[in-house]
């Protein structure tokens, strides 16, 4: 019998995975869409097409990865294929291109997307970004703008092997980068929403004495740079080094205070060894008190639990049928393989044989309240019923 409602996961590698992965996804008739994990290592365009040829004029939108997730476990190099279809769902896409010319504007003009149904009471905006664009709150600003706080927004930053250089978004059978792509989801049963991440403060705070958006130019009146290294204890190098920063800067990232719920923390992702400069993915304000923040496997963990249970309890008891998981690259870095498969395991076992599907980010979009939205660092969980 067709279900009224259905989630459907599939994951495969080598030659042909896309088709392969959209025929285990494609489960029933009637898939509304069709959202596409994998890595950037992928002939794109080839992958797409396989994945249209299984499809048909099913809607498609997607990103490539720091890493993949399904039920199976993590992979760098599965194409994960997560299919949602019947008629409790309605579901229409978006794309804005060029975003980095203005990122507010690219949030608010997918954002129009949702399906104005009043008959699906539930509704939620899926984001999958350029993280690499700019400042990624700034989208979030656009799409509450349009939406509301009534509207939850999820999704996550495209990524690209922890290269650091360029990502793409996928939609229909576009291969893009420099754009936001987005799916309104409309249904008759409940989404939830978890967010955590697990990270704690250590030492004493710092001023940001100096910002402009995303870059951080001073702390405490020194060079921002110079700060967090001292404060870390860090030698300087010998010369310029990006990938030593970024590898520390996984494990060691900036937490802003917020009122109520854990502090929001901030990815590193770059410094300018000249101007002395740290480069985030979001917004760090001038006067804000920030802290660096640790984690270690047990508290990462145990958040990944409690965004699980969010988001399920949300739910109102209703079972649910998948969920999404899009979890930052550098919660990876703290777990190692052995703890990603763990954490995977985990969500599992939270809801056991509801499919899972995701990736690892390189920024967090859950906006639940408020209009800040945007994370580094976290696990943000969608739970479909």
């Amino acid at each position: 019998m067709q279900p009224d409602r259905w989630f459907g996961v599939g994951s495969a590698e080598g030659v042909d995975a896309g088709a392969r992965a959209a025929g285990d996804a494609l489960r029933h008739d009637g898939a509304k869409l069709l959202v596409v994990f994998c890595s950037q290592a992928q002939d794109l365009p080839a992958l797409l097409r396989q994945i249209r040829a299984r499809a048909g004029d099913v809607p498609v939108i997607g990103c490539t990865t720091a890493g993949a997730i399904a039920s199976s476990g993590p992979s760098d190099a599965s194409v994960v294929v997560t299919a949602l279809g019947g008629d409790g769902f309605a579901v229409r896409t978006a794309v804005a291109t060029e975003a980095s010319r203005g990122l507010r504007e690219a949030g608010a003009r997918v954002a129009h997307c949702l399906p104005a149904r009043t008959d699906l009471p539930y509704k939620v905006l899926l984001l999958l970004t350029d993280g690499l664009a700019g400042d990624q709150q700034e989208i979030v600003r656009g799409a509450h703008g349009v939406l509301g706080a009534a509207v939850p927004l999820v999704g996550g930053c495209a990524g690209d092997d922890l290269k650091m250089s360029q990502t793409f978004q996928l939609c229909g059978d576009q291969v893009l980068t420099d754009s936001v792509v987005a799916a309104g989801i409309a249904s008759d049963a409940p989404l939830g929403v978890g967010v955590r991440h697990g990270w704690r403060r250590v030492g004493e705070p710092m001023l940001v004495t100096a910002s402009a958006g995303s870059r951080v130019y001073s702390l405490d009146d020194q060079p921002a740079l110079d700060a967090y290294l001292k404060h870390l204890g860090v030698a300087e190098p010998a010369r310029p080094d990006q990938e030593a920063l970024a590898r520390l800067a996984l494990t060691h990232p900036l937490g802003l205070s917020r009122p109520g719920g854990e502090d929001q923390v901030r990815f590193i992702g770059g410094g300018d060894y000249e101007e002395r400069s740290l480069s985030c993915i979001a917004e760090v304000p001038q006067g804000a008190l920030v802290w660096i923040m640790e984690g270690d496997a047990r508290s990462v963990l145990e958040a990944t639990d409690a965004a699980a249970g969010d988001s399920l309890a949300a739910l109102g008891g209703r079972s649910p049928l998948g969920m999404f998981a899009f979890d930052c690259i550098a919660r990876r870095g703290v777990l190692g393989d052995e703890g990603i498969r763990a954490e995977i395991e985990r969500l599992a076992a939270i809801a056991p044989g509801t499919p899972v599907a995701g990736f690892y980010t390189y920024g967090e979009i859950a906006r639940t309240r408020g209009v800040r939205g945007f994370h580094n660092q976290t696990l943000v969980v969608l739970a479909i019923a």
